[in-house]
């Protein structure tokens, strides 16, 4: 601290202590090593050669211990991540064997919907606009949706404008109406919903791919399932939040190996195309 302030008062007043305690410290560590550890300059105090070289050797060997600390826990706890089950599947789990940690973490993957305890997690993985309570938030992207329909569902027919969407069954999701206000359409006050409301996203896009109705999908999630040709997104309006996908930390926790799993999400979704 006095090497980067240039003197004992300079270092005192970061380390919230008096200019004679930090001297007092300085003479007492000086005593103990049996030489100087500065020299003044001027106004200034320099470290000595040998201070410099016992100050790189104690920081290695701190690093080396909090290293191997970390490690130690990875190799003993699994990283505990609860996800929803469609982002698990759709998104996560296919980039997971990319993962790679330096302390060797395993990933212990939670995707039920048992709430007796929502705090057991080292991450979760949820969406929503943030301010979560003594959480601490990293915003990974936000939620989209457009219309997709099975091509044996649309045949020879032609969804061109949102209004066309009024031929066909409907999958109920909560966001038709903001999609349609996203598509600067009223909503057609005839669509017709068919009369299962899956919980699960992945639900809905399996009775989209069955031709059971038009569902309100995600792009970034689906993708693979407009590649195959097992779906088709007719309109070019993509509804973009106002929800997002956020992984959240429980405040205060510090684990490298924590924080390294979220810093490998944003990496992830900035590298997935948009």
């Amino acid at each position: 601290m006095c090497v980067a302030v240039g003197s004992f008062a300079g270092a005192a007043d970061r380390l919230a202590l008096t200019p004679a305690a930090v001297s007092l410290r300085i003479r007492s560590l000086e005593a103990e090593l049996g030489q100087p550890l500065f020299t003044r300059v001027g106004r200034r105090v320099v470290p000595t050669p040998a201070a410099v070289a016992l100050a790189g050797s104690v920081r290695k060997a701190l690093s080396d211990i909090n290293n191997a600390l970390d490690r130690f826990q990875a190799r003993t706890t699994p990283l505990r991540v609860t996800v929803p089950p469609t982002f698990a599947s759709r998104w996560l789990a296919p980039r997971l064997p990319g993962y790679r940690d330096a302390g060797g973490a395993a990933i212990e993957l939670d995707i039920s919907s048992d709430e007796r305890d929502p705090t057991a997690f080292d991450i979760a993985i949820r969406t929503g606009r943030g301010g979560w309570d003594r959480l601490d938030e990293c915003p990974l992207m936000p939620v989209d949706v457009t219309p997709m329909i099975a091509p044996s569902l649309l045949g020879s027919r032609i969804i061109a404008t949102p209004e066309d969407l009024a031929d066909f069954d409907l999958l109920p999701h909560p966001d038709w109406a903001k999609w349609f206000t996203r598509a600067e359409r009223p909503m057609p006050s005839g669509l017709r919903f068919t009369p299962v409301d899956y919980s699960i996203f992945e639900l809905t896009a399996n009775a989209a791919v069955r031709g059971l109705g038009v569902a309100l999908l995600s792009p970034t999630l689906f993708q693979p399932l407009l590649d195959e040709g097992l779906l088709v997104a007719p309109l070019a309006t993509v509804l973009k939040g106002p929800d997002w996908y956020f992984a959240l930390i429980h405040e205060g926790d510090q684990r490298r190996v924590v924080h390294g799993f979220c810093e490998w999400l944003r990496e992830e979704v900035q590298r997935s195309p948009c």
